[in-house]
């Protein structure tokens, strides 16, 4: 696994694809810069502002986008000249295979979250606010929107495994990430739908004391539920795809 990983790792490193990581939370930093006219309240703390729109923008457009583009990245060089063929000749399991690659796409994932923390944490900062920092808040923000691009991500792998051109699982991602804005205020659809739930998981409201911002009943059979669904689909679809 190790050395599977270590391979995947140097693939991507090698294509420079991993400078994205650093757009949604540069795009953030902007928004949170320049966005700065939400009245949130003079008893409210003045972190909760910007965050907030830094969260709308980045969770609902750029987070599942970049998820989009590592995926398909990450099986370009195997969809090229024979590559799944050869890198099956190797002494390697197509279930290791797999599950490498979607360990390094959730810890690149990870790794833009860590960003996206750090852009917050720099709004505040360079505006001088004197309000304490909601660790608590912005901890659940960024580890619940991590643990929302658990399934979108292995849906997103399955989809880069499926098709062999680049911009054909892009193209899928893009068309369900549009319209995301409007179904997010779907009280039918939105609790329901894998690209609204990074935002759902971020979105800063409601029952600040919970461990996330949406229900645990909404984390276990939604979030879990469609893991399970879209990484057994993409697993089972990896074994039996002819090379």
């Amino acid at each position: 696994m190790l050395a599977i990983l270590h391979s995947e790792w140097f693939k991507l490193r090698k294509s420079k694809v991993t400078l994205i990581l650093f757009v949604g939370p540069l795009i953030g930093l902007f928004i949170g810069l320049t966005g700065n006219s939400l009245n949130v309240g003079e008893q409210m703390n003045q972190w909760y502002a910007p965050l907030f729109m830094m969260n709308f923008t980045y969770a609902i457009l750029f987070l599942p986008l970049i998820t989009g583009v590592l995926a398909s990245v990450i099986c370009r060089y195997e969809h090229q000249e024979g590559g799944w063929k050869q890198l099956l000749a190797l002494p390697v399991t197509r279930g290791k295979v797999f599950l490498t690659k979607y360990l390094l796409l959730i810890l690149l994932v990870l790794f833009m979250q860590i960003l996206y923390l750090g852009a917050i944490y720099a709004v505040g900062t360079i505006e001088g606010f004197t309000d304490p920092f909601p660790l608590t808040i912005v901890w659940k923000s960024i580890i619940g929107g991590w643990v929302a691009t658990m399934p979108l991500v292995a849906l997103q792998l399955w989809l880069s495994i499926l098709f062999k051109s680049f911009a054909a699982p892009f193209a899928v991602n893009v068309i369900f990430t549009l319209p995301t804005i409007l179904v997010v205020n779907s009280e039918r659809f939105g609790p329901y739908y894998p690209w609204a739930q990074p935002f759902s998981m971020m979105y800063v409201g409601g029952n600040t004391d919970d461990v996330f911002f949406i229900p645990w009943d909404q984390l276990l059979t939604v979030v879990g539920g469609g893991f399970l669904v879209f990484f057994l689909c993409g697993y089972i679809y990896f074994q039996r795809k002819p090379i």
